[in-house]
């Protein structure tokens, strides 16, 4: 989703329609808690005139976050209807109340970090997985951390005392 300014200058007083599937997987990175993220399904138009190009867009996906309770994969879809100002003339003022503003640097105007800035802001703070889906199990093990169960707990030694078990192995013997 990234234009040339003078790709742009083409649809002056012309609406730019797109309909496209966008992948935005860089989100992970941004945000580790998102363990996965479908390609998101971007619809909508733009108004462009010499100054400024308003997008009026729809974001819809799916992404994958850990339950809090479980850590267990939930899946939460998304659908995201926004407003957003590129100013193309960098002379151009826009009263100071107007929101969604932003400045085009460069000769591409490029809305993926922008849809990715709108998908986190979008996200849930904390998701629950449904109670009622029986199948939904917590992952054995995961970064820095795994399941103990209480015969594992009982019959693991202590590692600061692995030293003083070797010494009443020596006087059995």
């Amino acid at each position: 989703m990234k234009w040339s300014l003078q790709e742009l200058k083409n649809f002056y007083r012309k609406p730019l329609e797109f309909d496209e599937y966008v992948d935005v997987s860089n989100i992970r990175s941004l945000d580790p808690e998102i363990r996965r993220i479908t390609p998101v399904h971007l619809t909508g138009h733009a108004d462009i005139n010499r100054q400024r190009a308003t997008f009026y867009f729809t974001i819809q996906g799916e992404m994958t976050l850990p339950c809090a309770n479980t850590l267990a994969d939930v899946v939460t879809p998304f659908l995201i209807k926004t407003t957003e100002i590129f100013l193309l003339d960098p002379g151009f003022t826009v009263p100071s109340e107007e929101d969604n503003l932003h400045t085009v640097e460069g000769h591409y105007l490029d809305l993926l970090p922008c849809i990715e800035e709108l998908i986190l802001l979008e996200k849930p703070m904390k998701v629950v997985a449904d109670p009622a889906t029986k199948d939904v199990k917590a992952p054995p093990e995961g970064e820095g951390w795994q399941i103990v169960t209480d015969e594992d707990r009982n019959n693991r030694i202590d590692p600061r005392l692995a030293d003083l078990a070797k010494f009443f192995d020596k006087d059995k013997s």
